[in-house]
């Protein structure tokens, strides 16, 4: 085992010095990317002893190849992009490498993977503007329901919430998909930016936005708690076990509500979120119908079949439980979801459900599947109806 173990290790030392031997990463003034005025983007990677380099993009429909120049820099220039947060990664003689003349990347789930921004009308509330900003707090709290004493959670608070010190805000909970943790919405949902614009615009109210890990296992981003060393997975333990529904309004929404300057009622309280972040909000509202009064399921996870365990009962009588929600009903049940996003038929299904009660609610469907940009999308329309 020893010796396969250091096989192994010497094995990735030799692939990862063989792609920085090939890939010169002293580039000097090579740019990349280089956005161009018609929205044109140019890519660049200077490996002269590269066979084939090719770049794999959001924007792109599978891998392309570049082109080599006489001075070893391969090049690739897009087609007009449209405004969005864009990622891309390189691959030099099959190896996957980020482009080194680019500092900005973000991760999804175990995968980093270079961006950029193209300014627009889509996706102009993405882009950090000189307005106000609020602040983000990376928050511990302990969660007794889960048997931790402490967790993490990432927590937005209004420009002027320190100074303001006698007024208090109404709260989003916004919870991430499989996969994610308290960092996801900040950095792949651009959560901070999106809310700091629309409030500087008038178009969403001061509000405090609470980001906490939906993962019951976890206390916090892994790598950020004690033993945590490992590679994050999309699956992990405890997430739709009931666990966390439990933990919410106790833990969470207590703990909120206790140390910042909330209006701790249901007209004040919202929650949303993607997928597996969708699946709790539905869940955590119907069995909590006196608590929030706004609520989001953005490409929803629906169902939870055969439960079982400590808490299966969360997941059981969800027609009661929507009665039961719905006969005062929230001001928004907002349903946003792709037509090519694999959960597009439970999320037919559930709305055929919510029309056989007569439960009023408003519901978007785009284009595109399981993904950012349209989550980015639901959330910047959510925000403008709520409180």
């Amino acid at each position: 085992m020893k010796k396969l173990l250091a096989f192994a290790v010497l094995l990735t030392w030799a692939v990862s010095a063989g792609a920085q031997e090939t890939v010169m990463l002293n580039t000097g003034d090579i740019k990349s990317p280089e956005m161009h005025q018609d929205n044109v983007v140019t890519f660049r990677m200077k490996a002269p002893d590269a066979k084939k380099v090719e770049i794999e993009g959001s924007f792109l429909n599978g891998r392309k190849d570049m082109t080599k120049g006489n001075d070893g820099v391969w090049t690739y220039s897009s087609a007009p992009l449209w405004p969005e947060l864009h990622t891309y990664c390189f691959y030099v003689d099959g190896i996957r490498m980020l482009d080194p003349q680019n500092v900005y990347m973000i991760r999804d789930i175990a995968t980093y993977t270079n961006y950029f921004l193209i300014d627009g009308a889509l996706s102009a509330n993405y882009i950090v503007r000189d307005v106000p900003h609020g602040t983000m707090s990376k928050v511990w709290y302990p969660s007794p329901t889960l048997g931790m004493n402490q967790r993490r959670m990432t927590v937005y608070t209004p420009a002027g919430y320190d100074n303001n010190t006698k007024e208090k805000y109404p709260v989003l909970y916004l919870l991430h998909g499989a996969g994610g943790d308290e960092n996801a919405w900040s950095e792949l949902g651009r959560a901070a930016q999106i809310l700091d614009n629309l409030i500087a615009q008038g178009k969403a109210k001061p509000m405090i936005m609470v980001m906490p890990n939906g993962n019951g296992g976890q206390q916090a981003v892994p790598g950020e708690y004690p033993n945590s060393m490992y590679k994050p997975s999309f699956m992990n333990e405890r997430t739709m076990d009931g666990a966390i529904e439990a933990a919410f309004v106790k833990d969470v929404v207590g703990y909120v509500d206790s140390h910042y300057r909330t209006i701790a009622d249901k007209q004040h309280r919202a929650i949303a979120g993607l997928s597996m972040g969708g699946f709790h909000s539905l869940w955590i509202s119907a069995n909590n119908p006196e608590t929030f009064d706004f609520v989001g399921l953005f490409s929803a996870a629906i169902s939870r079949e055969n439960p079982q365990g400590e808490y299966a009962y969360i997941y059981q009588d969800l027609d009661k439980k929507l009665t039961a929600q719905f006969k005062k009903a929230p001001k928004l049940y907002y349903i946003a979801i792709g037509d090519k996003d694999f959960l597009f038929n439970d999320n037919v299904n559930y709305r055929s459900k919510l029309d056989a009660k007569g439960v009023k609610y408003e519901y978007w469907e785009t284009d595109g599947g399981h993904e950012w940009r349209n989550w980015r999308k639901y959330l910047n329309a959510f925000l403008q109806k709520i409180f």
